[in-house]
This record gives C-alpha cells, sequence and structure tokens, in this order.
C-alpha cells in the first residue's frame, strides 16, 4: 500500500513537473501530500500488523485451552473405562456365586 501511495506520488508529481505553468508551491504541497499519504499507509500497515500480533495471541491461547480440554476428556474417559471394567468383573463375580 505504501509503495503504490508512493507510486502515485510520484506520477502527480511527473504530471506537475511536466505542465509549464506549475510553480514550486504546487511541487511542494504535492510532495507534502505525497508524504503525508505515504505516513498514513505506513501507519495503517503498522495498525494491521498489530491486530495480526494480537489475533495470533488469541488463536495461541485458544489453542491452549482447546489442548487442556483434550487431556481433560481423555482422562475422564480412561477413568470410566477403568470403571467400567472395575464393575463388569464385580458383575461377573456375583454372577459366578
Amino acid at each position: 500500500m505504501k509503495r503504490t501511495a508512493l507510486k502515485v506520488s510520484a506520477l502527480m508529481l511527473v504530471a506537475a513537473l511536466s505542465v509549464g505553468c506549475v510553480n514550486t508551491a504546487e511541487i511542494e504541497a504535492t510532495a507534502n501530500r505525497a508524504a503525508a499519504d505515504a505516513a498514513a499507509a505506513a501507519s495503517a500497515a503498522e495498525a494491521a500488523r498489530a491486530a495480526a500480533d494480537r489475533a495470533a495471541q488469541a488463536a495461541a491461547g485458544a489453542q491452549s485451552t482447546a489442548d487442556q480440554a483434550l487431556s481433560a476428556a481423555t482422562e475422564a474417559q480412561a477413568c470410566c473405562e477403568a470403571n467400567r471394567e472395575s464393575m463388569e468383573r464385580m458383575f461377573q463375580k456375583t454372577m459366578s456365586k
């Protein structure tokens, strides 16, 4: 985006120079607007990068939470299977008496 703004500014400057009735103040004003546009584009890019960094951090936090939930679910399933096996053994023992 910054490059696009600079290219547009350069084209505007060339166009301004090619016109014979353009004075130095107009060229300077055009250059100042181009510099301001470039600065605004750089600021917008920095804000977008910061937002992307925050999103990446949030995603990492969510992944950590999901990993913890999976671990807890796996442990609960193992406990459930152990209880089922124990109850099955007790049932078989009771039925054999």
